[in-house]
């Protein structure tokens, strides 16, 4: 069972519709800690702001719990995307300082394209150049839209947006990624069928 982690944040049921269309199934949204902590993976999208998608997470008694035990303990497959994928950092710097779930050492903070003609947000189809070879993120084209970005550890691709930006960030069974797969066509399916597959 995959389970889609609903932190009430928009863009959950495109996610929902890119999975099956990426051949998956048998998969729940759901925010119910005793599902995800049965889950065979995990996917978390986020849509908005940093901190309050970190709030909607947290409100949820025992997600976050479930989350690190399923995934940092136990070795779930984990993919985050957009703020889902930021939300790993340590913090976010979007309207004030606010904690994020800390699996990454690494701060999200606003793109500053000052002195180029690059413009926030960053939005439409972009390179992703990764480093080195990982089994989920090839190079290719995706399609990013977002103002805030990560910076830390555990790179392993960027995109160019008046200089390099994370396009996503991996390290053992955990993924995540800036740009959204669900929009990506056929970059983003492959993308999400690797996922279904991984087995890290």
């Amino acid at each position: 069972m995959l389970a889609l982690v609903d932190i009430q944040s928009g863009n959950l049921h495109s996610v929902e519709n890119a999975l099956r269309a990426a051949a998956g199934t048998d998969i729940v949204v759901t925010a119910d800690p005793e599902l995800i902590s049965r889950a065979d993976r995990i996917v978390l999208p986020g849509v908005g702001a940093f901190g309050a998608c970190a709030a909607n997470l947290r409100a949820i008694d025992g997600l976050e719990g479930a989350l690190r035990q399923r995934v940092l303990s136990e070795g779930a497959p984990f993919l985050g995307i957009c703020v889902g994928m930021q939300l790993l950092a340590d913090h976010g710097d979007e309207l004030g300082y606010h904690r994020g779930l800390g699996w990454f050492g690494g701060s999200v903070r606003r793109l500053d394209p000052s002195g180029t003609d690059a413009k926030v947000p960053h939005m439409g189809w972009n390179d992703v150049r990764p480093h080195g070879d990982h089994p989920l993120i090839p190079a290719g084209e995706a399609y990013f839209l977002h103002s805030f970005a990560y910076e830390g550890e555990a790179v392993i691709a960027e995109t160019e947006h008046a200089g390099p930006v994370t396009a996503a960030i991996g390290r053992d069974n955990i993924v995540g990624v800036q740009f959204h797969p669900e929009k990506s066509q056929r970059y983003g399916l492959d993308l999400l069928a690797r996922f279904l597959k991984w087995r890290p």
